[in-house]
């Protein structure tokens, strides 16, 4: 590690002469230069020791193409003499020579919370009061016990027409037969899954029942944290990662007695569907990935090899493998789930939600795990409200007139908003301005090379199996190169974007979107909105998809002939309001009555 000394010892010749030219007048003068300034002088820029490499003007040229400025020969002139002693010194947290590691976990100063300071956000009380659903006699075939429903499993265990120790082996079976097809699982929890089980029927024999989801054997995207179990980011650097204590949400999961079956994979680091084993596959399609991130969650859910799966957003991780795997997903308003024990990539977005098979179970789920958590600041305790029973006729639900006639969407897009009108909603046109709305990513791009900085410095991203221009390693490397000022008005930009979807929702109930356009992936992650994604029917596909930026080089394969697979919209809520979303989804699923076709094979 270099010392400031060091450094005066190496430095540019002319920075030296000048350092060493002011000594000589100082020892020289006939009155000699003060060594410290007189009592009561003000700390100034400029002054500290000069650090950091020889600079030419070149320098400053060769970077104002990066950040998109211009500067004059002369200011040019200025900054390389004054860089040294002015800016160099910020670095030196991570250059030294006193540097300071920042451990996992620990959070920025600064949090972001969707409300922007208004008291009072979403529903003014509780209430959770989902569908009744009777224990219907239980299946002959195990494969139709794996597709049932949260909610119908919960009815069968409750009461004891299923065991939890069978279910889960059902599952554990499944996990074990399909995986090999499917690429889901980083790690097989059967020991621990056995153990929980074998408690929940003991607890459940004797009168002691936890609550919907006690005995429901779940899988978990592989960046909650569990403890002694592998939680491996699904990256090469992190792989035989195993953390000392569970996360919140893990936490919450076992405190009301589900059984943890799968520890299941995501794109590497939470990005696409390949990860070190392999690239998770769509079991509507087996030629192409599940989409990502949450590619084990969408895929496993969907093959019927859990009840139900946690998956995480930044932005787009739940809705697009819920698209391509015809599951679904809620994606929670942000803060709703404490993230504790979860892996950051973006402190400022990052979101935990449930993957299922039916709108239902995502509220019961959701339930479960919604709440504050000491470790996660930007935690919320907001309340919830869903009555399954409760009447949407007369809700307002927002469209985008031009989206909806144009690619990503299609008539299954169109033909969801009449579904809704038809239901007693009310289609409501609405409109936002036709802003850069992919300039807030320049955050999302920054947080998360912050997130990974030690490995993209030490160069254990070089290992990572993905080092495609679009993968992570190479966007932390040019993440770099961002410029903190445009940080800060990405940031100022952010804000206003939050108050024009204030506005908006300010207009409607709920929003109907293209599950996959682009600016509302940016917007209602960014502003922290909830969105529940749901098959809503299916459309051919002659060509393999990918999450991938395309390469000409090597194109997608085609197929020898088209392929129907599951399609789905996106709902988009109110800060707070997932149970308006439920029960809006529910409606809907009921109307479109696709949710029970399985993927063939499985």
């Amino acid at each position: 590690m270099k010392t400031r000394r060091d450094f005066l010892t190496q430095a540019p010749l002319g920075l030296l002469g000048a350092v060493v030219a002011g000594g000589a007048i100082a020892q020289t003068g006939e009155n000699p230069a003060p060594t410290s300034p007189p009592p009561g002088s003000p700390g100034a820029f400029n002054t500290a020791p000069p650090v950091g490499p020889k600079l030419t003007t070149a320098t400053f040229a060769e970077a104002e193409k990066l950040v998109q400025v211009t500067m004059t020969e002369p200011q040019r002139e200025m900054a390389v003499a004054n860089w040294p002693t002015s800016l160099a010194g910020l670095l030196e947290r991570r250059t030294g020579p006193r540097k300071v590691a920042l451990e996992e976990g620990l959070a920025p100063a600064t949090t972001w919370f969707p409300a922007m300071g208004r008291a009072h956000v979403g529903p003014a009380h509780d209430r959770f009061a989902p569908s009744r659903v009777a224990a219907m006699p239980l299946p002959a075939k195990d494969e139709d016990i794996a597709f049932a429903s949260v909610a119908q499993l919960g009815a069968w265990i409750r009461s004891r027409k299923l065991s939890s120790t069978r279910l889960t082996k059902i599952y554990l079976a499944r996990l074990k037969r399909f995986d090999p097809q499917l690429h889901c699982v980083i790690t097989l929890c059967e020991e621990h899954a056995l153990k929980q089980a074998a408690q929940a029927d003991r607890e459940i024999a004797a009168g002691h029942y936890r609550g919907p989801l006690h005995g429901i054997p779940w899988g978990a995207k592989d960046l909650l944290d569990t403890a002694g179990i592998p939680t491996t980011y699904g990256a090469e650097p992190f792989r035989h990662r195993v953390p000392k204590e569970d996360g919140a949400v893990t936490r919450k999961l076992n405190e009301a007695g589900a059984v943890l079956v799968a520890k299941l994979s995501l794109g590497a680091l939470a990005l696409n569907d390949i990860w070190f084993g392999g690239q998770t596959m769509n079991p509507w399609l087996l030629q192409e990935g599940s989409s990502g991130s949450s590619a084990g969650p969408a895929s496993a859910t969907a093959a019927g090899l859990v009840a139900f799966a946690i998956g995480s957003e930044t932005q787009g991780s739940i809705i697009s493998p819920c698209m391509r795997c015809g599951t679904t997903g809620l994606r929670p308003t942000y803060g709703r789930v404490p993230r504790t024990g979860a892996m950051t990539l973006c402190w400022t977005m990052d979101k935990l939600g449930p993957i299922t098979r039916s709108v239902e179970d995502t509220m019961l789920v959701l339930d479960t795990i919604r709440g504050t958590d000491p470790g996660d600041s930007a935690s919320v305790a907001a309340h919830f409200d869903y009555d399954a029973a409760a009447s949407i006729k007369g809700l307002k639900v927002g469209y985008f007139p031009a989206w909806m006639k144009e690619a990503p969407a299609t008539d299954l897009d169109r033909a969801a908003l009449e579904q809704l009108r038809s239901l007693g909603l009310v289609p409501t046109e609405v409109s936002l301005p036709d802003w850069p709305y992919d300039n807030l990513n320049l955050l999302l791009f920054a947080e998360a090379a912050a997130a990974f900085e030690e490995l993209t410095l030490s160069g254990e991203a070089d290992h990572m199996r993905e080092q495609t221009p679009d993968a992570w390693p190479n966007l932390f490397r040019e993440s770099r190169f961002l410029s903190a000022v445009d940080f800060v008005q990405a940031d100022r930009m952010r804000r206003r974007v939050a108050k024009e979807m204030e506005r908006v929702m300010g207009e409607v109930d709920l929003l109907l979107v293209p599950s996959l356009r682009d600016e509302m992936m940016v917007i209602s992650n960014m502003t922290g909105q909830p969105s529940l994604t749901l098959r809503t029917g299916f459309v051919e596909v002659n060509q393999v998809r990918s999450d991938w930026a395309p390469n000409p080089a090597h194109p997608q394969p085609m197929l020898a002939k088209p392929h129907r697979v599951p399609y789905g919209i996106t709902l988009v809520g109110r800060l707070f309001e997932e149970g308006t979303l439920g029960r809006v989804g529910r409606a809907l699923e009921a109307k479109v009555a696709v949710a029970g076709e399985r993927p063939v094979g499985f």
